[in-house]
Formats: structure tokens, sequence, C-alpha cells
């Protein structure tokens, strides 16, 4: 689930950021279904994950840090997973608030807003300093399990890494 979030994001990201790079309507819209495919992707996934946790509890820690360092971890942990809920909501609802519905796979979702030009403009740049804050507790999250890898040699980062099959 960890590396199929990431997935997601990544394409969510290259999709947007390539569509301000291009012209031609139809490819532009193409690439903004693309992009709000991918968030509704990160917003399944986030509620798969939830779930995944309150079933099968917390994932062991290879690591026996002290206090703080690991109630800055779940603290970081917990704003990585309410930014991952936020970001695609938001932009569901900046959709729905520019009067443009909603589509994934075919289904059109239900309207999280009406349509609304100032709510649009507020959508949007909450969608965008979310998009900033995820970079910045990615950023750490990578930092930190770098951290862990190199300096603390403790294998939390072998830990986060998919399984090979043997």
């Amino acid at each position: 689930m960890h590396w199929l979030t990431v997935l997601c994001v990544c394409v969510a990201v290259a999709l947007i950021l390539l569509r301000d790079q291009v012209d031609g309507r139809a490819l532009r819209q193409w690439l903004l279904e693309g992009h709000r495919h991918a968030g509704l992707f990160v917003l399944m996934l986030f509620f798969l994950r939830v779930a995944l946790r309150i079933r099968l509890g917390k994932l062991p820690s290879a690591s026996h840090d002290a206090w703080p360092i690991r109630a800055a971890a779940a603290l970081t942990h917990i704003a990585l997973y309410a930014v991952l809920l936020a970001l695609p909501v938001l932009g569901w609802a900046l959709s729905n608030a520019e009067d443009k519905p909603v589509h994934f796979f075919g289904f059109t979702l239900p309207a999280l807003v009406g349509g609304d030009e100032d709510l649009a403009d507020q959508l949007q740049s909450w969608h965008i300093d979310a998009a900033w804050l995820l970079l910045a507790l990615v950023s750490l999250h990578i930092a930190a399990a770098l951290w862990h890898h190199f300096v603390r040699r403790d294998g939390t980062l072998r830990l986060m890494l998919p399984r090979r099959r043997r």
C-alpha cells in the first residue's frame, strides 16, 4: 500500500505539472482527468490503509528511539495521513465548485459543494498549499528513512522496501 500510494501521488504530480507545459485543450483536459483519477486512487488507498492499520495494527519498528523521536515520527505520520485525505477531497470539492463533475472510472461522484467561483478560488489555494505541505512531509519522511538507514543502521528502511518473493 505504501508504494502504491507513492506511485499514485507521483503520477498525480507528473500529470498536473505536465498539463501546465502542453498546448491543446483536449490534451490538457485528458491530463487533468488523469490527475483527478490518480488523486481519487490516493483517496481510495487512504481508506484501505486506515482499514488495514485498524485491522492489523502498527507494523513492528526496527529501531528503539527515545520518546521524543517516536512522538515526532507519530505526528509526522498523522500529518501525512491527514494530507493524503485532505488533498484529494479538496481537489474533488474544487472541481465541484468550478461546476465540473468528478468522474471515477465512468461513475459520476456526488458533488461535495455547489458551484461557486469564490469558493473555487479558495479551494484551489488550499489544494496548492496542501500539495506543498505534502512535499515537505514526504521530504521529512524520506530524510528520516535515510537517517535510520545510514546513521542508525537499524533496518527501518529495509522494512519499508517491497519484499522480494523467494
